[in-house]
């Protein structure tokens, strides 16, 4: 893989190639790939989706807009840390116009959507599409199905989701976003499709990242990045290089400021936390400043800013130090799995496991979010496909009122129709979520 293809301004539809001496240094278009983020509905809705603590009643405990918004910031260092460095190693991109900034612009654009095709009610969102089809009313449709779009339903990926959210196209719409083709290959983490599922331990077998939908729009991407192709038989390639940086801000905000939710909320205990956070600390702590702070968050808040730059330092290192690996496709982990700070980061998601993810607050909201999304799904696909074969009863067209025009799919394809379906159920807010199930269960309070 080479630079210059991987920073890619092209845009779906694009008949000629974008220079970028060429760009508008006011409106670049990296740039503008994070204003249409911004503006774009399915991002407004990540402010009422759960991050780690669902509907929570405090006003500090991170939802899905503000966890993307800080990685993006973090993304954004890193970017233009690793660029600064790569412009002195490849001096061509300096005469084509690239500087250190386009870098940071890219991943902070990517690292702003990671989290965009997320279902309401966090992961157990996802294992809920999928139980639905796997194990619930939604099995009977396995046998209308190929393998491989089987396997996107059951196995329902928010970052195949996103990816969809991201490119597809709508009536009048073509190319969803049209954001660059460096931001959308950054974005991928796991460039391939549901099957085989995960056929190596390399880090980008451990998801993967499109549906059969958007199959088109993918391989166009991937062929005009230049990604190198991992497999012979199946459609599987290595990362863009810029993924591994966004995958490091998500990891590094995630651990960190997870863990600074359950110590404000008093689900880890403060000593034993700050503790931990110290470990990761001990080379930049001021002590005299520290102990200075009288209140718990000013602490915690402290000890997380140095945790976040002692991070964001090493994922720079282990990126640059390993640059030429990764665009061969030969660097198999994650930046942070190859960290020196390993041993403390897995202590403190562990500690996370066991206090906050695993917390009843979080089961009972899941286990709510499971029958919510089950329910919404069997409605919607029912009215839809009843409707389709001129078999719609009187409620199945009064649902049908409810779903927006845009997911309305005549498609002769049964895969179509669920999917516009799964699209629509997992673009809502954990409130609205909640409050149309109310609605379709006859509570209108």
């Amino acid at each position: 893989m080479n630079w210059e293809q991987l920073l890619s301004l092209k845009r779906f539809g694009d008949t000629k190639k974008r220079h970028r001496a060429e760009q508008d240094e006011t409106r670049l278009g990296f740039e503008v790939d994070f204003d249409r983020i911004i503006f774009s509905s399915a991002f407004r809705s990540l402010q009422d989706k759960t991050q780690v603590i669902p509907l929570s009643e405090t006003d500090f405990v991170h939802t899905r807009l503000t966890h993307s918004l800080e990685v993006s910031v973090v993304g954004r260092s890193i970017g233009r840390r690793v660029g600064k460095e790569l412009l002195n190693r490849h001096p061509h991109l300096v005469d084509l116009g690239y500087t250190f900034n386009d870098f940071g612009a890219i991943v902070a654009a990517a690292s702003v959507t990671h989290d965009i095709g997320n279902p309401p009610f966090g992961h157990s969102g996802e294992k809920a599409i999928g139980e639905y089809f796997k194990t619930g009313n939604g099995l009977k449709f396995k046998e209308q199905l190929t393998t491989k779009e089987y396997q996107d339903l059951i196995d329902f990926e928010g970052n195949a989701n996103g990816f969809k959210i991201l490119t597809e196209n709508r009536e009048g719409i073509s190319g969803g976003l049209r954001l660059s083709y460096a931001t959308l290959g950054a974005f991928l983490k796991y460039p391939k499709e549901s099957l085989p599922k995960k056929p190596t331990k390399h880090i980008v077998d451990k998801k993967y990242g499109f549906f059969q939908s958007e199959k088109e729009a993918f391989l166009d991407l991937v062929n005009d990045l230049g990604l190198k192709a991992k497999s012979d038989s199946n459609i599987s390639y290595y990362r863009h290089p810029l993924a591994y940086l966004v995958e490091a801000a998500d990891d590094i905000c995630y651990t960190i400021i997870d863990f600074e939710d359950g110590i404000n909320l008093g689900l880890i205990e403060e000593d034993f936390a700050l503790e931990y956070l110290i470990k990761l600390v001990k080379d930049s702590i001021d002590t005299k400043k520290y102990h200075s702070l009288e209140h718990t968050k000013d602490r915690v808040s402290y000890l997380r800013a140095l945790a976040i730059n002692t991070l964001i330092n090493e994922a720079v290192t282990i990126f640059l130090e390993n640059e030429d690996a990764i665009l061969r496709g030969e660097f198999d982990k994650s930046l942070l799995d190859k960290c020196k700070y390993e041993a403390q980061i897995n202590d403190i998601i562990k500690i996370s496991l066991d206090k906050i993810y695993k917390s009843n607050d979080v089961i009972e909201k899941e286990v709510a979010g499971y029958k919510i999304i089950a329910d919404l799904l069997e409605v919607f696909v029912n009215a839809l496909n009843n409707t389709f074969n001129n078999e719609a009863s009187n409620y199945d067209q009064l649902v049908l009122n409810l779903l927006p025009n845009e997911y309305k799919s005549s498609s002769d394809s049964i895969y179509e129709r669920i999917m516009q379906v799964c699209s629509y159920v997992s673009k809502m807010s954990d409130s609205y979520a909640i409050r149309l199930h109310k609605k379709i269960n006859g509570n209108l309070i």
